[in-house]
Parts: C-alpha cells; structure tokens; sequence
C-alpha cells in the first residue's frame, strides 16, 4: 500500500468517528455498509474497508459475519488494549487486582456518598451479572464495577475502571475463571449495592476492598500454566 493510500484509509477512518459521534452511535449501534460508506465518501470500496479494519483494530467498530459493521466497545475508550501482550501470567493478574484494590474501594465510598441515580439503577441491574452473563446489548451492557463509578457521579473515574479493565481484557477474564464462586461473587456485589443504597460510603469501602482480597487470595491460590514449566 502506497503512502498516500495509508493516509486516505486514515482520514476516512477519522471521518466514520465522526459519523459515528455525529449521529450519537454507542456500542452495539449498526453502521452504514461500506459500499454506502464509499458513496458517501466517494472512494472505493476497499479503501473503506481498510478504514474499517483500522478501527476495529482499536475496537471501534465491530464485523459481524453475515450482519454487518456496528460500533464497538472502543468508541468510548481513552486508552487501547494492546493486543500484543504476552498470555496473562499470575503476577501480570495480581497487577491487575493490586490496581483495583488502589482504586475501587474509595470510588465506592464515593459512589455511596453520591449515590447517582443513573449509576445506582445501572448497579442494580449489573448486579445479576455475576450470576447470568448480560444478553442485551453492548450499549445497554455495564460491568458492576465499573456501574459502582458511575454511581459517584464522576465521568473520569467510570472512564478509568471501564478502561483498565478493558486494557487488561485477558487478565480480568483469569480473575473470573479464578475467581468462579458465581454465588460468592454476586452476594458481595449485593452487599455492596446495599451500601451503596444505605449512602454508608464506610461500608461501600470495607466491602469492596474486602471483595478484592477474596479475588487476590483466590488468585494466589489458582495454578497457573507457568506452575507445571
């Protein structure tokens, strides 16, 4: 690919964000398809393809075989995974929940104190994730943690949990096969909408860090592939 066709394929890239933000698409939204993409753009089709293809490598856009192009998950992201990392090991999963264990006891203290209304219905409906996978969809979709900083009333924080758990995909998918008590897991979660609920910010704090102990301990006592070398 020539240097002026790179740079097309990212003008257009930048163009469909546009699109996207313009007409207010959120995660799981359809998209035009790209030959109305390149009509509307007056390129060619694979020119528009290939912008495509840059954005779903951030996860701005998702392929559906046999559907079509939606928004991704990335459109709201101010940080991107790296889709090179190495596998996840045990340390680089500690990391993860050493990190949370930094941060999320005191959004939750913060969450409780402001209690959101908004965020407050997004945990109460986020609550059951532990138990039962969300089916709805991506836009409706909203991880219990990261409902628990939206309930602050803060955006930059709900960025921040929703991003580092995003950048560090793989290792929060360990920590839920790690941490497989479903039951175990969605108890804490209702103890801490409770608190949440109570505005008892003291006791939003205490059992998200304890939640996060349980998730360390249970980490530390997990095999992990490097175990058997």
């Amino acid at each position: 690919m020539s240097r002026g066709e790179l740079s097309l394929s990212e003008h257009l890239a930048d163009s469909i964000v546009e699109i996207i933000r313009s007409e207010q698409l959120g995660p799981g939204d359809a998209l035009a398809s790209s030959r109305d993409l390149a009509r509307r753009f007056e390129v060619t089709t694979p020119t528009v393809r290939e912008a495509l293809r840059r954005l779903e490598a951030t996860g701005v856009v998702e392929f559906r075989h046999g559907s079509g192009t939606y928004v991704g998950p990335g459109i709201e992201r101010r940080l991107m995974a790296n889709p090179h990392l190495p596998r996840s090991s045990r340390e680089s999963v500690l990391e993860l929940v050493e990190a949370r264990l930094v941060v999320e006891p005191a959004i939750a203290g913060a969450a409780a104190r402001a209690r959101v209304a908004e965020g407050v219905r997004q945990l109460e409906a986020a609550a059951g994730n532990a138990l039962h996978p969300p089916e709805e969809s991506l836009r409706q979709s909203v991880h219990f943690h990261v409902a628990l900083a939206a309930t602050s009333g803060n955006a930059l924080l709900r960025e921040a949990v929703e991003a580092l758990l995003q950048v560090r995909s793989r290792e929060q998918v360990e920590i839920r096969h790690r941490y497989n008590d479903r039951a175990r897991d969605h108890a804490e979660h209702l103890e801490i909408l409770e608190a949440v609920r109570e505005g008892d910010a003291d006791r939003a704090e205490q059992l998200t860090r304890d939640h996060l102990v349980a998730i360390r301990d249970a980490v530390l006592a997990a095999d992990f592939p490097e175990d058997s070398r």
